[in-house]
């Protein structure tokens, strides 16, 4: 099978971390993008020492010139990349009459700004290729969640980017999915957890006791759904979304 180059965006670490690490070990190379390249080190130094390929870029995907120099290196550095991980996201929570003009820029701006400019720049490798995969990172705040108006706006967003894709690029060999976590024990719900003043531990045990498995996610049952998203079986698979939560959702 001839090597896949991936970028996966926001992979300094979690859920973004844990992809790049998977895509690594399902044989891809992986360019592990975020807004602070020396932060994608440790995520690089994983890869490479599991024996993987991986190269740190350092981009806002926010910035169409910042995007297509990123992803011009990755071609140049790496290889032409045709699986793209739009993972990339930052949260301002806030009730609707306190958010500010910025909060709303910034979310939208990160995910569905971001995630357009991602693939604006990668399509054109896969369509040279007659392969393509894409997923998109959407959430179960898309369905709606108090607090986070921008971030449900832009999750629901990227389903819709998502299943337009899927018409556009199909007929390219291209597949476009999205990936919907629930509750994932990262960095950002720790923060959301702390804002709240509530301990970590006793944040994730109270989301637990209303997920039908009875436990919260993990970074790594997300990137194990990305995995099968991205791999050549999975070619009749695409404009869906995937609720990786633990149960249904209402």
């Amino acid at each position: 099978m001839t090597e896949r180059i991936a970028i996966v965006t926001g992979s300094a670490r979690g859920i973004g971390a844990a992809t790049a690490r998977r895509l690594a070990t399902d044989g891809m190379a992986v360019a592990v993008l975020d807004l602070d390249e020396d932060a994608c080190a440790g995520t690089v130094k994983e890869i490479a020492g599991a024996g993987g390929r991986a190269l740190a870029v350092g981009a806002d995907v926010s910035d169409s010139a910042q995007v297509q120099a990123a992803v011009e290196r990755v071609a140049g550095e790496l290889g032409e990349p045709t699986v793209l991980i739009n993972n990339a996201g930052v949260t301002r929570d806030n009730l609707l009459f306190k958010m500010t003009d910025d909060d709303w820029d910034t979310v939208l701006g990160v995910h569905l700004r971001g995630a357009f400019l991602m693939t604006r720049a990668v399509q054109k490798y896969m369509v040279a290729q007659r392969f393509g995969r894409i997923v998109n990172l959407s959430s179960s705040s898309a369905l709606g969640h108090r607090g986070q108006v921008n971030y449900s706006a832009a999750k629901a967003g990227m389903q819709g980017f998502t299943k337009t894709l899927a018409l556009e690029l199909g007929p390219f060999g291209i597949t476009a999915n999205a990936v919907a976590p629930g509750f994932i024990a990262t960095d950002m719900t720790a923060a959301t957890a702390a804002r709240m003043g509530v301990p970590f531990e006793d944040f994730k045990k109270a989301a637990a006791e209303r997920i039908p498995v009875r436990r919260t996610g993990e970074p790594d049952d997300v990137a194990h759904t990305i995995s099968f998203l991205v791999s050549e079986g999975a070619s009749f698979v695409s404009g869906q979304v995937i609720y990786v939560a633990g149960g249904p959702l209402c």
